[in-house]
């Protein structure tokens, strides 16, 4: 297993230090660790807020998102303009602190990086662009007028898997329609989100329009922000359970809500698909951030015309991927979140195993330190197996077989989810056959990336509400609304 470079380390531990609004150790109780999951190491302290203290954040936020809801949409733009400039001039150090706390290699925390500064420059650009029109009324006598107007103060609660992505995709389009944001990153990863929003003030957006609350007890934080009135739009990324409590919660107020919830992507390799391209599409939707995606492949399908042959390339390729330290370089898979999240894996390989499927590759946590569990092949994974149904939440491929496009299809959609799916095949048809029926709100063509800033994401049936990203990501912080103009007799 690759180790750092020790000037790397020096270099991350540089970054992590100067970071702001952090705690020494000796603080107090009203504090938690945030700790290095490739070393267990302790990294820093932040603060664990109350109730009384969200709140506190809460009419801060409302207070200043009145004066911004009446600036110009030319100012909001330049205002975000800047920032993606900002974020992009601090790439290593955003990187750095993200690499550390959640143990992502630190080639893809730079594409992150880079991938979260242009959800930032999207919406600079997209709220100049704003919806509204006029058309007659057919009844006559009048002209309707429609226009778009901030929601409101909006909560936004993100997930540790994309600690940096998932924050400016809630924040850049809150902020581009005029709203004020109290932000609650996961306590697992709070360092980045805590970078993020600095570096965002610094490059003009008021602190006081972008709250963050960090703590231990995400159900107290939500209760308390969601039964404040002034509230008026609840962005979450994160488990069905959780989203469904959210969504009762939001209920009573009324709040307009947006979710990305669970997913168990389905993954389907046709026949015809071209092997190379499929294995490596395969190796993409299973392995970015270590599996530890919603839109992660979960179920991959393969047509037992191209099975054996997927199934040797494939488990030749996860065995070249490199695991290490994230600061190696070279390392193309790193540490698990927790301990709790390899013991998982464990117990669904094994299960699996009992069952009847093949292991082919790994399947066993590493010892020693750190959280880490290896690239991971399954095949023949009967439907029984407990990882057949299950968000996996890591780099354990589960492969199965089937005879007809159908039966693929059948498969994919029997489940209460649908986040992303999968295709790989060389026929335009069938591509888009198989993706029209597919029940999930977004779809890889012969990509195992297909996520882009340009794109509406989102799920159907119990993988959330609303989108981000897009066109339709700002308008999930706006509100329509519509003027009748009476006009007199002629």
């Amino acid at each position: 297993m690759l180790k750092p470079d020790p000037a790397q380390l020096a270099a991350s531990d540089a970054a992590l230090d100067s970071l702001p609004g952090l705690a020494p150790y000796d603080l107090g109780p009203d504090t938690f660790l945030v700790h290095d999951p490739a070393t267990g190491r302790r990294l820093a302290r932040v603060p664990n807020c109350t109730s009384d203290a969200a709140l506190d954040q809460l009419t801060i936020a409302d207070e200043a998102g009145r004066a911004w809801a009446a600036t110009t949409p030319r100012h909001r733009s330049d205002t975000l303009h800047a920032v993606y400039t900002v974020l992009l001039e601090h790439r290593d150090r955003l990187a750095n602190v993200m690499t550390r706390e959640i143990g992502k290699p630190l080639a893809e925390a730079k594409g992150e990086v880079q991938y979260a500064a242009d959800y930032v420059r999207w919406y600079a650009e997209e709220l100049l662009r704003p919806g509204g029109g006029v058309r007659p009324d057919p009844r006559g006598g009048a002209t309707i007028l429609t226009t778009r107007a901030p929601v409101g103060l909006s909560v936004l609660i993100a997930p540790w898997n994309f600690p940096m992505a998932m924050i400016t995709r809630k924040i850049a389009p809150a902020l581009a329609a005029g709203c004020a944001a109290v932000i609650k990153p996961a306590a697992l990863t709070p360092l980045t989100t805590l970078l993020t929003v600095d570096l965002m003030a610094k490059a003009g957006v008021p602190r006081e329009l972008m709250r963050v609350v960090t703590t231990t007890d995400a159900a107290a934080f939500s209760e308390t922000v969601l039964a404040d009135p002034r509230v008026r739009k609840l962005s979450f990324t994160g488990s069905t359970g959780v989203g469904r409590r959210l969504l009762g919660l939001a209920a009573q107020h009324i709040v307009k809500s947006s979710m990305e919830l669970g997913g168990n992507a389905p993954l389907i390799v046709l026949d015809d698909a071209n092997l190379e391209r499929a294995v490596e599409g395969t190796v993409r939707a299973k392995l970015r951030n270590g599996g530890q995606s919603c839109v992660a492949a979960n179920r991959i399908y393969v047509q037992d015309g191209i099975a054996d042959a997927f199934v040797e390339a494939f488990t030749e390729r996860m065995g070249q991927v490199i695991m290490g330290h994230p600061l190696a370089d070279g390392v193309e898979l790193g540490p698990m979140i927790s301990r709790e999240a390899v013991d998982r894996l464990g117990e669904l390989v094994d299960d699996a195993v009992v069952r009847g499927a093949e292991l082919r590759l790994g399947g066993a946590a590493l010892t020693g330190p750190g959280n880490f569990f290896p690239a991971t092949v399954l095949d023949q994974v009967p439907g029984s197996a407990r990882i057949a149904g299950t968000e996996i939440f890591g780099p354990v491929a589960a492969i199965s077989r089937f005879a007809t496009p159908e039966e693929a299809i059948r498969k994919a959609n029997d489940t209460r989810f649908g986040l992303a799916g999968y295709v790989f095949t060389e026929t335009l048809d069938r591509a888009l056959d198989v993706a029209d029926q597919l029940e999930t709100g977004l779809v890889g063509i012969n990509t195992g990336v297909p996520s882009s800033v340009a794109a509406p994401f989102g799920g159907v049936k119990q993988s959330g509400l609303g989108r981000e990203g897009s066109g339709e990501g700002l308008e999930e912080y706006q509100e329509v609304r519509f003027y009748s103009v009476g006009r007199g007799e002629r």
